[in-house]
């Protein structure tokens, strides 16, 4: 539960401060993380060898992606354990943003992973080589197994948060290298056509691609700071001075979030003279909570002009 508190100043400002700085890390979302980890490091080993044996990229490809989403998902539980820390002196807010930097580094090995598939399947093209369909394709079944048990503990997690997308995306590549590897087992098998192992590695590193981008773009732009995705600081603006008659004015707006759950605002208000500054505290932040789940607003109330805006002018 977030708690804040007031105090008036000289110059009849006010500020309003919630203490509750840290959003929480569910253990479920840790233990979910951790044994799809397991999982996937399991049968990554067993899915290599299959590759090198039946000389399939697909198994490769999924495996090199498999050995990736490994490391991605021990460094997305390692992020939940740091976050669990407490703030301190230095972190105010804790560990919380290495969840977002988790995340975008799983969005960066994805792009190498998908730029080294590409390049395999042209080699392979090229050169093409003897595939053993029917062993490829008992492993591609059991990778497949192992990658919706993967794709349903974490699902079934907390899908709000980046660090959890971050991991999500990498077993949906896996999931999806899965399927291009049967689809092409069963095609070699059927009519020996070898360049189905290739061509189908290439259409899922596109898709793994476009996974790649989004997950980049979104914590990018949480590490930058921007303005979440589900605020509108000009529509808060308005939706304030309709919803308090005694707002005169609303500016110096900031909004940012520390992880894609926890959206921190700040902002000037000025009142009418008179106006209470607690009543208006309170009335504030219980209209941001209801009305755009904001729990953590830095507030300034002030009765005369902004005293900001009068210490730059000078």
């Amino acid at each position: 539960m977030t708690s804040s508190h007031s105090h008036a100043e000289e110059d009849g400002a006010a500020h309003s401060h919630s203490h509750d700085h840290a959003p929480k890390v569910t253990e479920d979302s840790e233990q979910r993380i951790f044994w799809v980890m397991c999982l996937t490091g399991g049968y990554m080993i067993l899915q290599a060898l299959g590759g090198l044996f039946s000389g399939s990229l697909a198994l490769l490809a999924d495996s090199g992606h498999m050995l990736s989403d490994t490391a991605a998902l021990g460094l997305a539980w390692f992020a939940f354990r740091l976050a669990s820390k407490p703030a301190d002196s230095k972190r105010s807010y804790g560990y919380h943003r290495f969840q977002i930097l988790a995340a975008f580094t799983n969005g960066l090995t994805l792009f190498f992973i998908a730029g080294w598939i590409i390049f395999e399947a042209i080699e392979r093209l090229i050169n093409p080589g003897e595939v053993l369909g029917g062993m490829m394709l008992v492993i591609a079944c059991g990778g497949l197994v192992i990658n919706i048990v993967g794709f349903y503990l974490l699902h079934r997690g907390d899908r709000h948060n980046v660090n959890m997308q971050g991991a999500l995306l990498h077993v949906a590549g896996d999931l999806l290298g899965s399927i291009a590897a049967i689809v092409a087992a069963i095609i070699i098998l059927m009519t020996g056509w070898m360049a189905a192992d290739p061509i189908l590695s290439m259409l899922v590193a596109v898709i793994i691609l476009k996974s790649a981008y989004t997950l980049v773009r979104r914590a990018g732009h949480i590490l930058l700071e921007g303005t979440p995705e589900n605020l509108d600081m000009t529509i808060i603006r308005e939706k304030l001075i309709a919803y308090l008659p005694e707002i005169i004015d609303v500016h110096h707006m900031h909004a940012w979030s520390l992880t894609a759950e926890k959206p921190i605002v700040t902002m000037h208000i000025q009142v009418k003279p008179s106006a209470d500054l607690e009543t208006m505290l309170r009335a504030i932040n219980a209209f941001l909570l209801s009305e755009f789940e904001i729990d953590h607003a830095t507030l300034q109330l002030e009765h005369d002009n902004c005293a900001t805006d009068e210490i730059l002018e000078k």
